[in-house]
């Protein structure tokens, strides 16, 4: 194909939306009708594998496919389809909480043991544990932070500068070996799995395609930078007591010092993060766009509806 580059394999499809938008892409076939997507489970294999695949075009593309197809207006208008389909669902079922005060207060309340997934694997996570865990979460951390720069060029004063400020750190802060996407794959390297970008996509949990997915729906539509400050304020907040369990499990079970290395960054990182992101990044917005506080309530809710359906899914097997 004109313009075709080197890349990721296109996945295997999980039912018919995907295959459709697969063999669309290959050349092979039709894409699925644009009404079939009001049908489809919005959290399930097929709707967000499909999804992801379209988003993944913005991104570094695939190695079958023609770079042009980023922007073909007939799968555009699939992917619209299926983002009405994920995005009707979460605001139904993400709950209605209180103010954004409320919300960003509980998110720095987080109990001494809990039952949440850092919490098992600080526990007694072992080594094939942790590889099932970095398999899964390697699908954003391969391109951590490039879902949120979308937001960039919507955002001014303050709230841009925060974020700006806070991007530059993880892209590593003008030192390519310390870009964090690049000591994820350093952390993979310790665990003995493949650092390929994309590699790990056919064994993604439909949770997880989710997750990323909603990342790249709020950060792709301008509509919706609210929504992608508040993902990115729940994430951020979240993140550094997080990650102090993460590297006590990976020290605990031997996994290496790169391993290791990616999450105490974390820590102390992102404990400047969530200062910034919250008295910058988010109370800079709401000071320019007072009407936009719900989107960032929502955004945040819906991160952690997602984040605690993937902690389920992951417990379940392992439990099993």
């Amino acid at each position: 194909m004109s313009g075709a580059k080197d890349g990721p394999r296109l996945p295997r499809s999980r039912g018919d939306l995907s295959a459709g938008v697969l063999d669309h892409l290959r050349g092979n076939g039709p894409l699925p009708a644009v009404q079939s997507a009001a049908d489809a489970d919005p959290y399930g294999d097929d709707l967000h594998l499909a999804l992801y695949t379209c988003y993944e075009l913005h991104y570094r593309g695939f190695a079958e496919v023609d770079p042009a197809s980023e922007w073909d207006p007939a799968l555009l208008e699939v992917r619209g389809s299926l983002e009405r389909r994920f995005e009707s669902a979460l605001r139904t079922d993400v709950p209605h909480t209180a103010g954004l005060a409320e919300v960003l207060e509980s998110l720095l309340v987080e109990p001494v043991k809990g039952p949440g997934l850092s919490y098992v694997l600080q526990e007694r996570g072992d080594l094939s544990a942790l590889r099932s865990y970095a398999v899964q979460r390697s699908l954003y951390h391969l391109k951590e932070a490039d879902p949120h720069a979308w937001v960039l060029p919507r955002l001014s004063g303050r709230a841009k500068a925060g974020m700006a400020a806070v991007e530059y750190d993880e892209f590593g802060a003008g030192r390519h070996e310390q870009v964090h996407a690049q000591l994820f794959a350093d952390l993979m390297t310790d665990l003995g799995l493949e650092t390929a970008y994309g590699h790990y996509l056919d064994d993604g949990h439909a949770e997880m395609l989710a997750l990323v997915n909603l990342m790249s729906l709020f950060g792709l539509h301008r509509r919706l930078r609210g929504a992608l400050v508040g993902h990115f304020a729940a994430v951020e907040i979240t993140s550094s007591p997080a990650s102090r369990r993460l590297a006590e499990a990976m020290s605990r079970a031997g996994a290496g010092p790169a391993a290791e290395y990616f999450y105490t960054e974390h820590v102390e990182a992102d404990a400047v993060h969530e200062q910034v992101v919250r008295h910058e990044v988010v109370r800079g917005l709401l000071d320019d766009e007072p009407g936009l506080e719900q989107d960032v309530v929502f955004g945040i809710n819906a991160t952690g509806f997602l984040e605690d359906r993937l902690e389920d899914r992951m417990l379940a097997g392992w439990h099993s």
